[in-house]
């Protein structure tokens, strides 16, 4: 056996261990089935030195970890007990021909309601990293949230150094006051609900803010060791900054796709994106703070408070006070820039990087912010947001359903490729009465083109960094730009060589991101801006993608358990 297969025999072994020891894994008759119960309960939690009710998962915040392995059949038992209407996504999982496991209320299936169960029941085909799962529907991931760990297939090694221990980093945000009230007091005044009242990590706000002794999270360290942190940002409407005082990071994958290993003082992670970094326990020993921040390069109100957490070699005592991280300015927009330019694939013969040289489809969506007449709200108007200028509207059923069953009504397929009217997308701020159209329209897609999607960010209002999460795909960034994208002169600029293969991207603020992706996974797929106060105001569409031809790609058929409309 060699040095590389036994590291990973005995890393595997752990993993069996920890997990059984937790309760984590029952085993049937297929050890590749890994089974979960999550029950849907209030718990009261304290923090900030103010104690509420939320929702959460078996009773814990954040909620429990998913332990995978590359191959694994997975099936989660939801069962809500809460007040509220419950959905599940596992974000990131591409759930091939199978949207009913996805997860997005009125999109792949209608909520888990009050009393009821429901089993998602998915594969994990040729993933392999960190990914996440959260709530989605409401804003109840505020507190609906936890990390899925997918580990490599048996024998196969990590394509970096071996780690000596890992760790899972959730960056989240937390309210004082009831999220789902704050969230209702908004959009009845038609304005932004109030910002978070603290940063988290691992659910804990740190030192730096009242009564937070206990609430403090903490990992120790050997020195001379290194350590995979799976890092997930799992805030609702702020892009962070992370740092570890005095220890660079070694980036090596981003939402479960490895990446050519880049090394940073700083990582910059959106809502909805997850990035794995190497830490080696290489400075003198002491007590370091890790530290996460709000990024925003535009003059729009955030939560600019710091969350701490504590990186404490073993032997140094708890009196010891921590050293703090330099993190960029809150607004360092050539950081963030500079910083998403190294996120590369990895693209070797094992983990190549097939991006599409062909396009089928070209497709260019506009962002916008809005205001459209309320005359109920504050101002006589309400915020809205839209893709091509088009806000979304909820639908009362889930649209696979309607897909799927051919139930009319409910959607229409005609969203359109383009903007209605071209216009000097990111010029000088336009304020005027937008009429930003409302409607359930969704874009058609045939099985197995590939399509090229530009979404260009725009002045409506005002410019802003929108972070876009595709569900049942991944998709290759091959440019990004500040100001308008050029059709005639952008295209020649793109990387279809090593574009980073992802999830969710960041669309700069005032500027364009282009993604390719091959349409191979038939169902209706929902993409949206991971900032939950942008989807909340209809910053969100689907992709109808057809069957194709094979017996192997069409939608299976709905699950006996499918929660009922």
């Amino acid at each position: 056996m060699t040095m590389a297969s036994l590291v990973c025999f005995v890393r595997r072994l752990t993993f069996v261990f920890v997990a059984c020891c937790f309760g984590l894994i029952s085993f049937s008759v297929e050890a590749a089935i890994k089974r979960y119960q999550f029950d849907v309960q209030v718990q009261n939690i304290s923090r900030l030195c103010h104690a509420k009710p939320i929702v959460t998962i078996n009773g814990r915040f954040p909620g429990p970890t998913i332990y995978v392995q590359e191959g694994d059949r997975v099936l989660v038992n939801v069962t809500n007990h809460a007040q509220y209407n419950m959905s599940i996504h596992w974000h990131g999982l591409k759930q091939y021909r199978n949207g009913w496991a996805d997860g997005p209320a009125y999109i792949t299936q209608c909520p888990i309601q009050r009393g009821s169960s429901y089993t998602y029941d998915f594969n994990v085909t040729g993933q392999r990293g960190t990914l996440w799962w959260h709530a989605h529907i409401l804003w109840l991931r505020a507190t609906v949230y936890g990390a899925i760990v997918i580990l490599p297939k048996q024998g196969t090694p990590y394509p970096f150094p071996q780690p000596n221990r890992e760790f899972e980093i959730l960056l989240g945000e937390w309210w004082n006051n009831d999220v789902e009230a704050i969230v209702n007091q908004g959009s009845s005044m038609g304005v932004p609900p109030n910002m978070s009242d603290a940063h988290t990590i691992n659910g804990k706000p740190g030192p730096l803010f009242p009564c937070s002794e206990k609430h403090t999270f903490a990992m120790e360290v050997e020195a001379g060791k290194t350590y995979l942190l799976r890092i997930i940002n799992a805030a609702l409407n702020d892009e962070l900054f992370f740092a570890i005082a005095g220890h660079n990071m070694t980036v090596v994958e981003v939402d479960a796709v490895y990446t050519k290993p880049f090394t940073t003082q700083a990582i910059l992670i959106a809502p909805g994106q997850t990035t794995n970094v190497l830490v080696q326990a290489n400075q003198p020993p002491n007590r370091y703070f890790m530290a996460s921040r709000s990024f925003m390069d535009v003059p729009i109100p955030v939560d600019n408070k710091t969350a701490t957490g504590i990186l404490q070699y073993k032997g140094i005592p708890n009196t010891i006070l921590p050293v703090l991280p330099q993190l960029p300015a809150s607004n360092d927009s050539s950081f963030a820039l500079s910083y998403n330019k190294k996120i590369k694939s990895l693209n070797s013969p094992q983990y190549p990087a097939n991006v599409p040289l062909k396009v089928d489809r070209k497709l260019f969506y506009t962002i916008g912010l809005g205001q459209n007449a309320c005359p109920t709200c504050i101002n006589g108007t309400q915020l809205v947001a839209s893709l091509n200028n088009i806000s979304f509207v909820m639908p009362q059923i889930g649209l696979l359903q309607s897909h799927y069953f051919n139930i009319s009504g409910v959607f229409r397929a005609d969203f359109p490729d383009r903007p209605p009217t071209p216009f000097n997308y990111t010029g000088a701020p336009l304020t005027a009465n937008l009429r930003t159209a409302v409607g359930t329209r969704l874009g058609k897609i045939a099985f197995n083109s590939t399509v090229e999607l530009v979404l260009q960010d725009t002045n409506l209002l005002t410019v802003e960094s929108h972070p876009f999460h595709l569900h049942g795909y991944n998709f290759f960034v091959v440019g990004t730009g500040i100001g308008n994208f050029d059709p005639a002169k952008d295209p020649a600029k793109y990387n279809l060589v090593d574009p980073i293969e992802r999830n969710t991207v960041g669309v700069p603020t005032g500027g364009w991101t282009a993604i390719r992706f091959r349409a191979d996974n038939p169902g209706v797929w929902f993409m949206h801006c991971h900032l939950e106060v942008h989807t909340g105001w209809g910053l969100k569409t689907a992709f109808v993608v057809e069957d194709g031809p094979g017996k192997d790609q069409s939608i299976l058929p709905p699950p006996k358990d499918l929660p009922p409309c």
